[in-house]
């Protein structure tokens, strides 16, 4: 059974950095896409960042060059490394995996699959 324990959230000011750390157990976070996405109540989850089976990333423009993603498969867990941090990225973050992903024209999309973790809320604070 695939699970997904994400970790790593909690209050922070504007401008500093938070890494969020996503456990799983059930699936090889080194052969599988996994994606971190965020929600606000009310809206649509946004996808964020994903990293490919293959180790490719790929990144929301409202988080290149602040955000990292990387995955350790000694410890089966995915991260997002958080800089400069701003009142917008304030949301519930969730990590996904079992989706499935497409290349074209040098890039890939990743469509979210069915396995969710319970997330971890970030809130930045002015």
């Amino acid at each position: 059974q695939v699970q997904l324990v994400e970790s790593g959230g909690g209050l922070v000011q504007a401008g500093g950095s938070l890494t969020l750390s996503c456990a799983a157990s059930g699936t090889n976070v080194g052969s599988n896409p996994i994606g971190w996405y965020r929600q606000i109540p009310g809206n649509q989850r946004e996808l964020v960042a994903v990293i490919s089976s293959g180790g490719r990333t790929k990144y929301a423009d409202s988080v290149k060059g602040r955000f990292t993603i990387s995955r350790d498969s000694a410890t089966n867990t995915v991260y997002l490394q958080m800089n400069s941090l701003k009142l917008e990225d304030t949301a519930n973050y969730y990590c996904n995996t079992g989706g499935t992903t497409t290349y074209q024209r040098g890039t890939f999309n990743y469509a979210a699959g069915g396995y969710w973790g319970q997330g971890t809320q970030v809130t930045v604070s002015s």
